[in-house]
């Protein structure tokens, strides 16, 4: 992908994100605010909303925003439950993750749980399509080859989040992924992956 390629590709991207993330917030916030109560009411604790901090574009720090699908309480623990953890790397996946409330189990089960980062990407931190972003902790781990995802925005869909059996797929393969999209990202694979994510959405596939 040349020079001009690549800023016409990112002018359409920024155009696309800005433009659909907008649409779908003014659309559907009724929606959203229906699971933000939801999810206030149905443990007691408050708080429908989840932000941490995760790592962007060239190493650059910014605020995730997700609705919450765990106890209020789940980071501090963690560290109890590592030795539970399934998944290679420096990331931590369970499939039973006792943290997980039932409202929350539903929210992962068919993705809703992503959709406040809709505000991520209107304004820019994150795009629609583009490896997910790490928590700062994963990325202090990355070997050199890892860090060729930070040259991009990351995004709400991606290789990996598109897999119908990603929970099974290695932290290797899965760096692999993104290298495999960060050298062909254009137009046509954004739009294939949007695609592809909607159809396993749909099939209520369990995701990160």
């Amino acid at each position: 992908m040349n020079f001009d390629k690549k800023t016409v590709y990112s002018f359409i991207k920024r155009l696309f994100d800005f433009f659909a993330s907008l649409i779908f917030l003014l659309l559907f916030w009724p929606f959203y605010m229906v699971i933000a109560i939801i999810i206030a009411v149905s443990d007691g604790q408050g708080k429908p909303f989840f932000v941490q901090e995760r790592v962007g574009m060239n190493g650059k720090h910014f605020k995730l925003i997700k609705f919450r699908t765990m106890c209020t309480d789940a980071e501090s623990k963690k560290d109890s439950l590592m030795q539970y953890n399934e998944a290679d790397g420096p990331v931590f996946k369970m499939r039973n993750d006792p943290r997980i409330t039932k409202v929350g189990r539903f929210l992962r089960k068919t993705n809703i749980d992503e959709l406040p980062q809709l505000i991520n990407i209107l304004f820019g931190s994150m795009s629609f399509v583009g490896p997910r972003p790490p928590l700062p902790k994963e990325v202090a781990q990355y070997k050199e080859s890892d860090k060729v995802r930070l040259l991009v925005k990351p995004g709400l869909t991606c290789y990996w989040q598109a897999s119908k059996n990603r929970n099974d797929i290695s932290f290797e393969k899965w760096m692999e992924m993104d290298r495999q999209y960060i050298q062909n990202r254009s137009v046509g694979v954004d739009l294939m992956l949007i695609f592809k994510t909607v159809s396993v959405i749909f099939k209520h596939r369990d995701g990160r």
